[in-house]
């Protein structure tokens, strides 16, 4: 019997970490928030429009540039990290075609910053 409870104790270990940190991560904020904000800290965040405008307002065009943007070069990591994990199989086929597709991404890349689409005005 000790030896099963001895092969789970990691586990059961393992457990009372993570069951620590999730209470700690959930009653933290209720501890150190800071209870009055200011009107600057209710403020529209990320968008720059008020939370309670008109839902058929028209947006700028470079919000929608930054999403695809934002898009394209995070499926650049769902590429990278199979070829990562896989990469001693495919030998320097793999690798070099990699390199073509990492290329092709940073050609792109420059182009995008050459033609300020990463600037803010």
């Amino acid at each position: 019997m000790d030896a099963v409870v001895a092969s789970y104790l990691p586990i059961i270990i393992f457990l009372v970490v993570c069951i620590g940190i999730a209470a700690a991560l959930l009653i933290a904020p209720f501890l150190v928030a800071y209870r009055n904000p200011d009107p600057e800290k209710l403020s529209a965040y990320e968008c720059g429009f008020n939370a309670f405008d008109d839902a058929r307002m028209k947006f700028d065009v470079r919000f929608y540039l930054v999403a695809i943007l934002f898009i394209i070069f995070d499926l650049e990591v769902a590429f990278l990290f199979p070829w990562a994990v896989s990469f001693g199989e495919m030998g320097m086929f793999g690798f070099w075609s990699m390199m073509v597709f990492l290329g092709i991404l940073t050609i792109g890349f420059i182009y995008e910053w050459k033609k300020g689409a990463l600037e803010w005005d």
